[in-house]
């Protein structure tokens, strides 16, 4: 067991009172005083080894647990996020409803047809107004519609229901959005159904006339 360095002190006056009594030789008292001091600055050394290893430990400890707060925090927040997912698929179908139900009125509207009468008019601007209402609900709710006309085909984003020949138009790309695809804070949740471009059978007689009128070509098996 260590002794307290109060102890150790006390021992030291004690061993220089006795010598001084008994009168015991300098020499010896001198060398059980080095002594004593020697064990002193070892048990020194040992409690200033033993502090900085609970130190480092402390340290450790303390940057696992500001890791593990960070963690927790993040989970948190994408949790939150994400919590109203399934209710945000389950209403998309009716937004698509919403747009499809606009688009075949749209050559109906009032604003392009004399024939229709106001009664007509009111009621397709008031679907107009319940869609962009609930349009700008899951807006804000971090849901975006994923951009598809004239862009390049992505299996990240899209799901290709048809192929159609095009020569105006280079391969893979986006000609027609049959259904919308959306996102919530950036992750796909539903994808877009369209039709991408496909080279034409001209394309392929052309590249294949190329081919047979190379030189290299000529005289090849």
């Amino acid at each position: 067991m260590k002794k307290n360095p109060e102890d150790e002190k006390h021992t030291i006056d004690h061993d220089m009172e006795r010598a001084a009594n008994e009168k015991v030789p300098e020499t010896t008292v001198e060398n059980k005083i080095q002594n004593d001091i020697e064990k002193l600055q070892k048990q020194l050394s040992e409690s200033e080894s033993l502090i900085g290893t609970y130190k480092d430990q402390l340290l450790r400890l303390a940057a696992e647990f500001e890791n593990y707060r960070k963690r927790v925090e993040a989970d948190r927040i994408e949790f939150i996020k994400y919590s109203n997912e399934k209710m945000i698929r389950e209403l998309l179908p009716i937004l698509d409803d919403f747009e499809r139900a606009l688009a075949n009125s749209k050559s109906k509207n009032p604003s392009q047809s004399q024939n229709s009468d106001l009664a007509g008019e009111s009621f397709y601007k008031g679907v107009q107004l319940i869609y962009q209402k609930l349009f700008k609900l899951l807006e804000d709710k971090g849901v975006k519609p994923i951009d598809s006309i004239g862009k390049e085909f992505d299996v990240t984003y899209h799901d290709v229901l048809m192929q159609v020949p095009r020569s105006d138009i280079p391969p893979h790309i986006i000609i027609e959005e049959i259904e919308r695809g959306y996102t919530l804070y950036g992750k796909v949740i539903k994808h877009a159904k369209v039709i991408v471009a496909a080279p034409s059978p001209d394309d392929f007689k052309d590249q294949s006339t190329a081919e047979g009128s190379d030189p290299e070509q000529t005289g090849k098996v």
